[in-house]
């Protein structure tokens, strides 16, 4: 054999071996790494479509069965290692209420919007607009400020949380050594809120 022919016969068992090659990794079953136990109830598909409130931050739109907010501010709070936020929403009216958003185990989402002449939490009952509330969560927690909303960058506060029959939620908040503000609170679906986040 020539050397030119002995060129061209290396030259296709290279071509060939670069085939077979080619061949097994593409029919070779690809190894995933192995996934970890997944919740069941997670929302990813939700948070996807309608955004994730856990990550909600200033200047972020909130869609509120319609109306339309904008986030100024936040307070990250914590309670013996267990915590939540609390965002401060403007609507375009300069009406302000308080989306809390928490884990316990599920998400859960509050609208709360201040209100005048509640008076101050009882030991086990209030009776404010036509509703008897009754006693049902209460505790002081840390908060931490971030942007705007109006209270100091870092304190306390102390909570008491009611709830009448029909599922009406009344809470009163002491900030530092402030008096008692109380707030009318209504439980939200996923389905109720829909976040349009700020380009960072």
């Amino acid at each position: 054999m020539t050397g030119l022919t002995i060129a061209i016969v290396l030259i296709g068992v290279v071509v060939a071996a670069a085939s077979l090659v080619l061949l097994y990794r593409r029919t070779r079953p690809t190894q995933r790494a192995a996934a970890g136990p997944t919740d069941p109830f997670h929302t990813g598909d939700q948070d996807s479509l309608r955004g994730d409130p856990r990550q909600l931050k200033a200047g972020d739109i909130v869609e509120v069965r319609g109306q339309s907010y904008t986030v100024r501010g936040t307070l990250r709070l914590d309670e013996g290692g267990w915590g939540w936020a609390e965002h401060l929403l403007d609507d375009a009216k300069g009406e302000q209420r308080w989306l809390a958003v928490e884990e316990d185990p599920d998400l859960e989402l509050t609208l709360w919007t201040p209100v005048e002449d509640a008076g101050e939490p009882g030991p086990k009952h209030v009776e404010f607009g036509g509703r008897t509330y009754e006693r049902d969560e209460s505790g002081t927690a840390t908060f931490r400020s971030e942007a705007t909303t109006g209270l100091s960058e870092r304190g306390t506060v102390r909570y008491r949380d009611y709830e009448a029959a029909d599922g009406s939620l009344l809470g009163f908040e002491s900030w530092g050594e402030a008096g008692w503000e109380a707030s009318t609170g209504e439980e939200l679906s996923r389905y109720d809120v829909r976040i349009y986040p700020v380009e960072s």
